[in-house]
C-alpha cells in the first residue's frame, strides 16, 4: 500500500541568487539549496519544487514575477524545451563569468592544490552557428509539452505524431521536433526538415526506440571551415521495401541539397545509435569532408572526433601548443589523440610526436593527416590508453619531454596517471572538457608537477560546458 505524500511546496516570490552546475541557477530556501533551471540571477519567480532532498530541492519556474535586470530574450523558438542551450536568457559576458567561475572554484575545491591566477577566459569567436556537427534522433512517438496536451484540438490518436529532433533530457524515447537550430549553419535546418518531409511523404515509418521498430532512425550532419557538408543517416530496416525507401530519401536529398559532398548511410540494427562497430556505405561524394587549421588540411571521417567549434578549436590548440612551450629538439607524446589534431598541429615545432587514441578508425585519420600534411615525425598507436602507455612502451619509443593530454570526460585513469609520473616529463599540458575530472587528477599529479598556468576556454556558448588548459611543470626543475 503507497504511503500518502504531502504536496511539493510552491515557493512565491522568490530572488534566484546566483548561477549553478549543469546550467541550473539557486536560491536558498530556508537551509536548503533549491536549483532551478532556464531563469536567471536577479529573476523574481514563483517555484514550484518538483523534488525533495535531504540536503537541496529542484523547483521550476511557474510565473516570472520580475525579470532580472540582466536577463536576454532567447533567440531560439524552442529554449527552455529543448534543453541543449539553457544559457540563451543570460547574457554571453555574464555566461563567461560564469563559466569562469566554475573552472576556479573546481579546480579549487576538488583539486585542492596550489593555483596561480588564471588568465582570462577567451570567449568563442562565434556564439551562433559555431557548431560543425549535430545529431538528431527519429522518433515515432513526439514529445508534447504540457500547453500542447491541454489544446483541445490535439487528437494523439488520428494524428502522425513522428518527428526528427532532440531527446528530451530523462526521456530517452521522446524526441522533441525541432524547425530551427541556431546552433550550425542554416543549411542544416533545411536538409533535417526535408528529409522529414520527404520521409513522410513517402511512407517511411520512424524509429521506435522501445519496439526497436522503425525505418528512420538518426541524422548526424557535419560541415567544415572548408565549406563541405556530410550528411549519415541511420537506417533501421524492418520489413520488404524499406531499403527502396531508404534509397529513395539518398536519391532525393542528393539531387535538393548538391552542397551534400559526403552522403553515407548504415542499416542499424543494433539497441542503440552508435556505429564505431558499423560498416558505413558511401552513397554519395566521399566517406570523410576536410577541415582546415593554420597550413594545415585535416580529414574528417563519419567516425572521427574533431572538436565540434572549429574556429575556437584552434585558439584551444593554439594555447595547448604555446603552454608545451616547443624549441624543436623535444619529443612529444599526445594522449587521446583523436584524429591526431593536436599532434599534427605541434608536430613542425617538435623533434618527434607520439599519439595514441582508443578509435583504430582515428587512428588512421591521424596517420592520413600527417601523410596529407607532408609531416614525418609523427607516428601513432590504437588502444585502451592504459593498456598502451606502459613502462615498456615508454623504454622502447622513448621517455617524453612532454605530454599534451586531452582525456574524455571521466578524465585519465589511474594506472595512466601513474604511468605519466613515472615518465617524469618537464612539462604537462593538459586539455579538459571537465574541470571537475580535470582537479581530480591535479591532485593526483601535485607532489610532482605545480600548476603553472590556467586558461578557460569557452567552445560552447550558451551552455555551462567549458574546457579549460592546465600547465603542469615538473616541481624538480
Amino acid at each position: 500500500m503507497s504511503r500518502n505524500r504531502k504536496p511539493l511546496p510552491m515557493l512565491e516570490s522568490v530572488t534566484i541568487e546566483a548561477v549553478a552546475a549543469e546550467g541550473k541557477c539557486i536560491f536558498h530556501h530556508g537551509k536548503q539549496v533549491v536549483f532551478v533551471p532556464f531563469c536567471v540571477p536577479g529573476d523574481v519567480a514563483d517555484v514550484q519544487i518538483v523534488k525533495k532532498k535531504h540536503r537541496y530541492c529542484e523547483g521550476r519556474v511557474v510565473r516570472l514575477v520580475t525579470p532580472s535586470p540582466v536577463r536576454a530574450t532567447p533567440r531560439c523558438e524552442h529554449f527552455g524545451i529543448c534543453g541543449g542551450c539553457k544559457w540563451q536568457n543570460l547574457p554571453y559576458e555574464e555566461q563567461l563569468k560564469a563559466k569562469q567561475q566554475q573552472v576556479h572554484d573546481q579546480l579549487e575545491r576538488i583539486g585542492k592544490v596550489e593555483l596561480p591566477t588564471f588568465r582570462p577566459i577567451l570567449g568563442s569567436v562565434k556564439i551562433w552557428e559555431y557548431r560543425n556537427k549535430l545529431e538528431f534522433g527519429c522518433c515515432d512517438k513526439r514529445w508534447f509539452t504540457q500547453e500542447e496536451l491541454q489544446d483541445p484540438s490535439l487528437d494523439l490518436a488520428a494524428q502522425d505524431n513522428s518527428a526528427i529532433g532532440f531527446h528530451i533530457t530523462g526521456a530517452f524515447d521522446k524526441i522533441y521536433p525541432i524547425s530551427k537550430c541556431w546552433l550550425m549553419d542554416d543549411l542544416h535546418n533545411a536538409i533535417r526538415n526535408e528529409t522529414e518531409r520527404y520521409a513522410k511523404e513517402i511512407g517511411m515509418t520512424f524509429y521506435d526506440v522501445r519496439a526497436q521498430h522503425g525505418l528512420l532512425r538518426n541524422l548526424m550532419l557535419r560541415t567544415s571551415n572548408t565549406g563541405e557538408w556530410m550528411l549519415l543517416i541511420q537506417f533501421h530496416y524492418d520489413e520488404e521495401g524499406d531499403e527502396e525507401k531508404a534509397k529513395a530519401l539518398l536519391s532525393h536529398l542528393a539531387d535538393r541539397f548538391p552542397q551534400i559532398s559526403s552522403l553515407i548511410y548504415v542499416d542499424n540494427q543494433k539497441g542503440n545509435d552508435t556505429i564505431g562497430d558499423l560498416d558505413l556505405t558511401t552513397f554519395k561524394g566521399t566517406d570523410f569532408i576536410y577541415e582546415t587549421m593554420e597550413e594545415l588540411r585535416f580529414k574528417v571521417g563519419p567516425k572521427s572526433f574533431y572538436q565540434t567549434n572549429t574556429e575556437q578549436a584552434y585558439h584551444l590548440y593554439s594555447v595547448a601548443r604555446e603552454f608545451a612551450n616547443l624549441t624543436g629538439n623535444e619529443l612529444v607524446y599526445d594522449l587521446y589523440t583523436g584524429t591526431g589534431t593536436i599532434a599534427n598541429f605541434v608536430a613542425r615545432q617538435a623533434r618527434h610526436v607520439i599519439g595514441i587514441e582508443y578509435v583504430p578508425e582515428a587512428i588512421e585519420d591521424a596517420k592520413e593527416n600527417s601523410r596529407i600534411n607532408g609531416i614525418g615525425n609523427t607516428e601513432f598507436y590504437a588502444g585502451d590508453m592504459k593498456d598502451i602507455l606502459t613502462e615498456d612502451f615508454i623504454q622502447q619509443h622513448g621517455r617524453p619531454d612532454v605530454i599534451i593530454t586531452d582525456p574524455p570526460r571521466a578524465g585519465m585513469h589511474n594506472d595512466v596517471v601513474d604511468v605519466i609520473l613515472k615518465a617524469a616529463p618537464k612539462r604537462i599540458v593538459y586539455v579538459s572538457c571537465n574541470p571537475a575530472t580535470q582537479a581530480r587528477d591535479l591532485a593526483l599529479l601535485d607532489n610532482s608537477y605545480r600548476v603553472a598556468a590556467v586558461q578557460p576556454v569557452d567552445m560552447f556558448p550558451h551552455t555551462p560546458h567549458v574546457e579549460n588548459v592546465v600547465l603542469l611543470e615538473a616541481r624538480s626543475q
